[in-house]
């Protein structure tokens, strides 16, 4: 099926091509969208946060960090989870007063903590609920803020689960959400198994002109152009790939419209990253910024040709020093870079 349309429309966004930045629970925070957007993610998603938490907590001190909104992020997302439909509604309004341009409603989170408090994937097995969420938030927000929602193709492999899929994503259209992120996995299968690129293609097919992002196993600028060559959603959203990976919006943005095949980015390119990295960590939140960027190196150990002992070099690193020694015994020397495999990239 071939691409035509490289642009993305999301409500009254008009966004530059169709490679995204996807909400991850514990990594997209401030400085990772931040990087995303100066290495050509063309819109980003805040991490997940609670409905309840959103609507009550401060949002100062510890906790304003979630709220950030620089003028450079825009256009920028929040994501919403939570169980009762009335909940979404201040939390909606707080994030739009945030300056988030989208929100999204999670109906995909699959882990054991959301849907054992009826939560992100838990909705898709009940209906009503899920519908009622997504009329309360097009409700309660503006008309020009745009209302996006995430889900999985079900919570498991059942006639009555696809049944329940297909009806929320009709009505979720005909409420007025602007665009749906489909995970080509059951919230059953967690993140084991290949995503179904198969039904994304169908999904999109019974979508027809409606806005289609697609989501899973998208660990390479190959695999996000060939999710829009073989399935037709215009966009993909993507997540764990793009961790210690900011080079894949550009790389999949080249292949797409240049035919450029992707190379890895040399080590003083790594380098640069992160280091940049680092940086916006301290700026958005000093207590925390080694460790965030000790768990974020972990990942971009991987384009590392020596990354085992670059890995082990992380986890040693709890100190300003033994950072700038990483970065000198690591990423002097420059040298070309390498692709992990595809196991390897979803670790």
């Amino acid at each position: 099926m071939p691409v035509t349309s490289p642009p993305l429309q999301i409500g009254h966004l008009e966004l530059e091509h169709p490679f995204v930045q996807a909400a991850l629970s514990g990594y997209s925070d401030w400085p990772m969208r931040s990087l995303a957007r100066s290495y050509g993610a063309s819109y980003t998603v805040a991490e997940v946060m609670i409905d309840r938490f959103v609507s009550e907590v401060k949002g100062s001190g510890k906790t304003n960090h979630y709220f950030r909104v620089e003028d450079a992020d825009h256009p920028v997302g929040a994501q919403l989870m939570g169980s009762d439909p009335e909940m979404f509604v201040p939390a909606a309004h707080r994030l739009v007063d945030a300056g988030f341009d989208v929100i999204d409603i999670n109906f995909g989170c699959p882990v054991k903590s959301a849907i054992g408090g009826c939560r992100g994937g838990y909705h898709l097995g009940q209906p009503a609920t899920a519908i009622e969420i997504i009329k309360r938030v097009r409700d309660a927000v503006p008309l020009e803020t745009p209302v996006t929602v995430k889900m999985r193709r079900g919570i498991d492999e059942t006639t009555e689960s696809r049944d329940n899929f297909f009806h929320i994503l009709e009505q979720a259209y005909l409420a007025g959400v602007a665009a749906i992120t489909v995970h080509g996995r059951t919230v059953e299968q967690k993140y084991r198994g290949p995503s179904n690129w198969d039904f994304l293609r169908e999904v999109k097919q019974a979508a027809g002109e409606r806005i289609v992002l697609g989501s899973g196993d998208l660990f390479s600028a190959e695999a996000c152009v060939s999710m829009l060559e073989q399935t037709g959603v215009d966009g993909v959203t993507i997540a764990r790939g793009a961790i210690g990976n900011p080079w894949i919006f550009e790389q999949a943005q080249q292949l797409l419209l240049n035919n450029i095949v992707p190379v890895p980015p040399t080590i003083h390119q790594q380098r640069v990253a992160l280091e940049k990295h680092f940086s916006l960590a301290q700026n958005h939140d000093p207590t925390s910024a080694l460790g965030s960027i000790r768990k974020f190196g972990f990942k971009y150990a991987r384009l590392h040709p020596e990354a085992d002992e670059l890995r082990k070099a992380f986890g040693k690193s709890k100190t300003a020093d033994d950072w700038e020694k990483l970065i000198r015994n690591f990423y002097t020397q420059d040298g070309p870079g390498q692709f992990p495999n595809v196991d390897e990239a979803q670790s």
